[in-house]
């Protein structure tokens, strides 16, 4: 390479920076410090002992930083059997919402009909609906479950399976709307020609198309995870014995009633937080991915 090329690289690579790139760095730069602010001050806040804040304050340099908070909120607030009752809701409510809301998705995208894209707006309206709204009804519809008569696995206030059911109704609408562009996007051929084998309609979904939507399928089981997860509304509204609730409304454990010890509870709270922090980064690609599923139809 000639010594004017080098030089011709050279200014490329040094060229000076706009200031409207500066601006911008600068404004992305502050928004990412602003978002992290609340986590930092959190986890400085949970290394350092109560004594020692209420003496000296939270803005103050820290004589003392331990993990002593995290190991008594984590003994304290028995974390191992709250995340119990989180699996136990999160884990059927993601693959009952992934099943349903995906032969909704195959029915409306691969047969036509009259109520094709009115079933879809349906189901998709679910999601437009505030949940705030029909608390109160369904507050007292759970109730009645809850009477003499019914078995205790019938039951649906202060149990797992009213959970359940709620975030598989305010959930599937989404899915089935990203999964049936998702199947838009697939040949045609690949049904028809599987129809024309004898192929039942069953078989078209479970053998066929259900395979090929595993893209979409994990990006939408990663969200769905982490959104049920992190659910505090309905736990708190319709679980009212201690032991029944998931990890999030559980961290209500750690405050008393005549005195609350902050850092106690920032620490139980980052707790709470790793395994969604653990399922983003195993997972970030299907994440990722997910924020723009749905977007483009074929």
């Amino acid at each position: 390479m000639s010594a004017p090329t080098l030089a011709a690289g050279a200014l490329k690579k040094r060229a000076p920076l706009r200031p409207a790139r500066v601006l911008l760095h600068v404004f992305l730069a502050g928004t990412a410090l602003a978002w992290l602010a609340p986590l930092l001050w959190a986890v400085f806040s949970a290394l350092r002992p109560y004594s020692e804040t209420s003496a000296k304050g939270y803005v103050s340099w820290p004589d003392k930083l331990s993990l002593d908070n995290f190991t008594n909120a984590f003994e304290q607030s028995d974390m191992m059997h709250y995340f119990g009752n989180t699996l136990l809701i999160a884990v059927p409510a993601v693959l009952l919402t992934l099943f349903l809301s995906s032969m909704v998705a195959f029915y409306v995208s691969r047969f036509d009909f009259r109520l094709n894209l009115a079933l879809l707006l349906v189901f998709t309206a679910g999601n437009l609906l505030p949940q705030q709204v029909i608390i109160t009804p369904l507050y007292r519809l759970y109730l009645l479950t809850n009477l003499p008569g019914i078995t205790a696995s019938g039951k649906l206030y202060d149990s797992a399976l009213g959970l359940v059911l709620i975030h598989v109704a305010f959930q599937s609408g989404f899915c089935a709307f990203v999964l049936s562009n998702y199947m838009r996007s697939l040949p045609h051929e690949l049904t028809e020609a599987a129809l024309v084998d004898g192929a039942s309609v069953w078989r078209m979904y479970w053998q066929i198309t259900l395979p090929l939507c595993k893209p979409a399928m994990a990006a939408l089981a990663t969200l769905l995870s982490i959104w049920i997860y992190n659910d505090f509304f309905w736990a708190l509204v319709l679980i009212s014995t201690g032991e029944n609730m998931p990890i999030t409304s559980a961290l209500n454990n750690l405050s008393g009633q005549y005195f609350t010890d902050p850092n106690l509870v920032a620490a139980g709270a980052l707790l709470t937080a790793i395994p969604t922090l653990v399922v983003y980064f195993v997972l970030q690609r299907q994440f990722v991915s997910g924020l723009t599923l749905g977007s483009n139809k074929g």
